[in-house]
């Protein structure tokens, strides 16, 4: 069925020798915070650092991040209280060495960030002087935020000035990571395009920070550069990618007629907001005992359900009954969100839909961000570290990309300092023309996201996704075999390889989610409503076959246990 897909090794044609060529000891693709506190622990372990960013170094998922970080620096809470929350959200799939690592080397990280400028909340009388907010799934306040709603924004500013202080750090912004290039079973680098040129980068190590795959879907919290790159890449190179049907989505974004999704942090439920439906039922009471600061996915469903029972386009939430000035200066991003919108948040409800917002699966990592493919490490959103099972606990992602970003980065110096190569600089690869109609990339790129958010979204069911896998594999027979060349174009170019690159996500996610005959944190199959520990407490991984072509079925699914050995 997806014989175009799983064949295809690289997007391009190319001579390596033939192209413009850097080198460097550690390449780092993606500048969120993953890709930034792993680019910092490698130079600090005195390698050479690439830094690729697809657009400019701002624009990631972190920056945008509105919820905050969570971390034990209070007396009262414990690591022990953190992981079983950590745990209880992931329903039985976090693996428990991972969640373990993280929570007790958060805080460390967190406190450095301090150490190198970073400013959060403040409240006297507290431990470090902080304020701790509490959110969905967490036993304890434990959450910390920067500006009321600019958690992301102020981390990355910190992580940014930090990395452009090593004069051993290299930062290249848009630059689109093509493919990773392999040689002899390992990752050597990268096929990039760099402003209007094709480069090859030599690395000794490889780190895919890459983000998440947001733009899989009509309704999106992430930015529009989260096409899923790093997880395609990854799979076309034949690393191993993990819990791809796992895909969160946040309960509460704006929800106006003609504007862009925006994300109201779980932090406004957290200060005491309330859910309500179009006659001003609260509802949520009627569906979790912590009704609001339920965890998202269990948020997420009751509102889907809410706005079927009520024959409406989408609910409310009520901040009406908060105290205006301190909720303004709490959150002021979503006070001038509102202001834009003429949304009173005195007298007025703001509307709200659920939308997709973190990718939890991706490639398979070990606890230094290794991957199955030598050479090659996966760190924040486009990687599967094991910590996050089912379902990701609120405010836990910044935390992961922190502490395995600095792992990454420290392993990958020492790898590359350890070891000579001699790179295969006459490697080249050839593409077929192609004789198939051309199908119009803007035109399938939307359709993708609309039969992804309809068929594969919040809700799913087997005859739907058997449905959507269909519609993937005609849309690839016609777009899979195409060589996007710079020569029509740098922004055509980079639009086709995102199609292809999203078609191959979708593929993924949808396949997991049709092969996974159960529901399980984010995953919810309306033909198999009961989680299924006797079966499924399994990960599900997939592998690009490297030889011959992926039977209809399954295919290249493997399963292994919820912990690594």
């Amino acid at each position: 069925m997806f014989e175009s897909l799983t064949q295809r090794r690289y997007l391009i044609p190319f001579r390596a020798s033939r192209l413009p060529q850097q080198f460097a000891d550690v390449l780092v693709i993606g500048g969120g915070i993953a890709g930034l506190r792993a680019a910092i622990a490698a130079a600090e372990g005195g390698a050479d650092v690439l830094l690729m960013a697809k657009d400019t170094i701002e624009q990631s998922n972190t920056w945008w991040a509105q919820g905050g970080i969570a971390a034990v620096l209070q007396p009262l809470d414990s690591v022990e209280a953190h992981i079983r929350d950590t745990e209880e959200v992931g329903v039985g799939l976090c693996d428990e060495s991972a969640v373990r690592l993280v929570v007790e080397e958060g805080p460390p990280r967190v406190l450095e960030l301090i150490q190198w400028g970073a400013t959060f909340d403040k409240k006297e009388g507290n431990p470090h002087g902080l304020a701790y907010g509490l959110e969905g799934g967490h036993s304890y306040a434990r959450i910390l935020h920067a500006y009321g709603d600019a958690t992301g924004k102020e981390l990355a500013q910190t992580l940014i000035r930090k990395v452009r202080s090593y004069d051993s750090v290299r930062v290249s912004e848009h630059t689109f990571a093509i493919d990773l290039i392999t040689h002899e079973g390992r990752c050597v680098g990268v096929l990039a395009m760099i402003g209007q040129q094709v480069q090859v980068i030599w690395a000794k190590r490889t780190i895919l920070a890459s983000g998440g795959a947001g733009q899989l879907y009509r309704e999106s919290t992430n930015p529009k550069i989260a096409t899923a790159d790093g997880h395609a890449m990854a799979y076309r190179a034949g690393a191993a990618l993990q819990d791809m049907e796992m895909v969160q989505f946040h309960p509460t974004t704006l929800y106006v007629a003609g504007s862009s999704r925006a994300l109201i942090t779980e932090a406004v439920r957290g200060e005491g907001a309330h859910l309500v439906d179009k006659d001003g039922h609260r509802f949520m009471p009627d569906y979790h005992p912590q009704a609001e600061l339920a965890p998202r996915d269990v948020v997420s469903r009751a509102i889907v359900e809410q706005i079927r029972k009520t024959h409406f386009t989408h609910v409310f939430l009520d901040v009406r009954h908060l105290p205006a000035e301190p909720f303004r200066a709490r959150f002021p991003q979503l006070a001038r969100l509102c202001e834009e919108f003429e949304i009173d948040i005195t007298k007025d409800l703001i509307p709200i839909h659920p939308a997709t917002h973190y990718m939890i699966g991706g490639v398979d990592a070990d606890q230094s961000g290794r991957t199955s493919l030598t050479g090659l490490y996966a760190i924040g959103e486009a990687s599967c570290s094991g910590l996050h099972g089912a379902n990701r606990l609120a405010s836990n992602s910044l935390l992961e990309g922190l502490v395995f970003g600095a792992r990454a980065g420290e392993d990958a110096a020492k790898a590359a300092h350890a070891e000579k190569m001699t790179f295969p600089i006459e490697l080249e690869h050839q593409i077929a023309k192609s004789e198939k109609t051309e199908l119009d990339v803007t035109d399938v790129k939307s359709s993708l996201r609309s039969v992804m958010w309809r068929n594969v979204g919040i809700e799913r069911d087997g005859e739907r996704l058997a449905e959507t896998r269909e519609i993937i594999a005609f849309w690839c027979r016609y777009v899979m075999d195409k060589a996007f060349l710079p020569v029509i174009g740098a922004e055509a170019a980079v639009a086709g390889w995102e199609l292809q690159n999203m078609l191959t996500g979708a593929f993924l996610v949808t396949a997991a989610a049709y092969a996974r005959t159960e529901s399980r944190g984010t995953h919810y199959r309306s033909d198999f409503p009961k989680r299924d520990d006797a079966h499924w407490r399994l990960h599900l991984q997939w592998k690009r076959p490297l030889e011959t072509p992926i039977p209809a079925g399954l295919g290249d699914q493997m399963l292994r246990s919820p912990n690594r050995t």
